[in-house]
């Protein structure tokens, strides 16, 4: 298998596996999720860079349609392409961090790599919540209590979401390389010999 052929696969399986996390029932109230699906993302994003990651991230949102996991939040078409396939694309942004992370493992630098797995993290979370921060203002902001500003409304109920995520995938990946930091090897590649 060739290495980009390589690439390809890996990203949609890091994408399934997401969609996979997002059926584990882990939501906080009715409004409030956990997307445990940042997880595998931000750590392909680590390992493969930013392109890779886009197109992963990509896959992942196109999942939430074949699933039909995303037909019970789509009010309008435009809401619906803001919220998964540009606000679930943009989680790949966590890419930017790859060359960082590929330096801090390639010089035995421990604490830079766990910056940058938190920096990472914080990226992806923050590139699609910022998303979602606007669809829920303009779209969901009719859902806010009687008096509140769909803004404000918008702010909390996307940020506590972005923070459990966050501070999830952080959580989650820094134990990961603390327990096998080889996973963020960015080749898995192997030649056959004949």
């Amino acid at each position: 298998m060739n290495k980009k052929t390589e690439i390809l696969l890996e990203g949609v399986i890091m994408a399934a596996l997401a969609m996979a996390l997002h059926f584990v029932p882990l939501n906080i109230g009715p409004s409030f999720t956990l997307s445990l699906g940042q997880i595998p993302m931000t750590l392909f994003a680590l390992r493969r860079g930013l392109k890779p990651a886009l197109y992963a991230s990509f896959i992942w949102a196109m999942l939430y349609f074949v699933t039909g996991a995303a037909a019970s939040g789509i009010l309008t078409p435009i809401q619906g392409f803001i919220e998964y396939p540009v606000a679930f694309t943009c989680v790949g942004f966590a890419g930017i961090c790859h060359d960082s992370m590929m330096d801090a493992l390639n010089n035995h630098k421990d604490n830079k790599a766990r910056l940058v797995i938190i920096e990472a993290s914080l990226v992806g979370v923050f590139a699609r919540f910022f998303w979602h921060f606007i669809a829920g203002g303009i779209f969901w902001g009719a859902y806010a209590p009687k008096g509140m500003n769909p803004w404000i409304y918008s702010i909390v109920m996307n940020g506590i979401s972005a923070l459990a995520s966050g501070a999830a995938a952080i959580a989650v990946l820094l134990l990961l390389y603390a327990v096998a930091p080889s996973i963020y090897r960015m080749s898995l590649h192997r030649t056959s010999k004949v």
